[in-house]
């Protein structure tokens, strides 16, 4: 009986210890996580026929339409452009909060304004695939630069 209860014993221990164990081989090691790079997420458009080519571009593409809404709709009211982003604030969708810095993300803001024109470009803190720059004039029509800054010349963007 005490052969029988510990054989039982010695059973249940080798059972416990793991399938591998109790035929005599160690256990195998789990293999670690396998390591997987981060992939970036291809970029949704935001609407139909949106040009952008990624988050950071649909935001400064973004901000551009609503300054260049604001000025088309200063000008009518005042007959004139704005001369700062801080005297457009107010004007459409855009705010002052939007007005306090050029620092706009991935991107730098540069305006110069006169009563009679003005100039808009965002310009990307680094160049690559994800980042173009982008131009547009009291005409409305934005262009867009690959690798360096945006001017007129720049293609019109689509």
């Amino acid at each position: 009986m005490n052969n029988c209860i510990a054989i039982t014993i010695l059973v249940t221990m080798l059972g416990a210890a793991g399938p591998g164990f109790s035929q005599g081989q160690a256990p195998e090691a789990q293999a670690p996580p396998a390591q997987t790079t981060p992939t970036a997420t291809p970029y949704k458009p935001k609407f139909r026929g949106d040009p952008a080519r990624s988050e950071a571009e649909a935001s400064a593409l973004g901000y551009m339409r609503v300054v260049l809404r604001g000025q088309r709709e200063y000008k009518k009211r005042h007959d004139q452009f704005a001369e700062t982003l801080p005297a457009l604030a107010g004007t459409g969708t855009f705010t002052k909060r939007m007005a306090r810095s050029t620092d706009r993300g991935d991107y730098t803001v540069e305006f110069h304004g006169k009563k009679d024109s003005f100039t808009l470009a965002m310009t990307p803190k680094q160049f690559d695939d994800q980042h173009r720059a982008f131009y547009a004039e009291d005409d409305g029509v934005i262009h867009a630069e690959e690798g360096k800054p945006a001017t007129l010349a720049s293609p019109k963007l689509k």
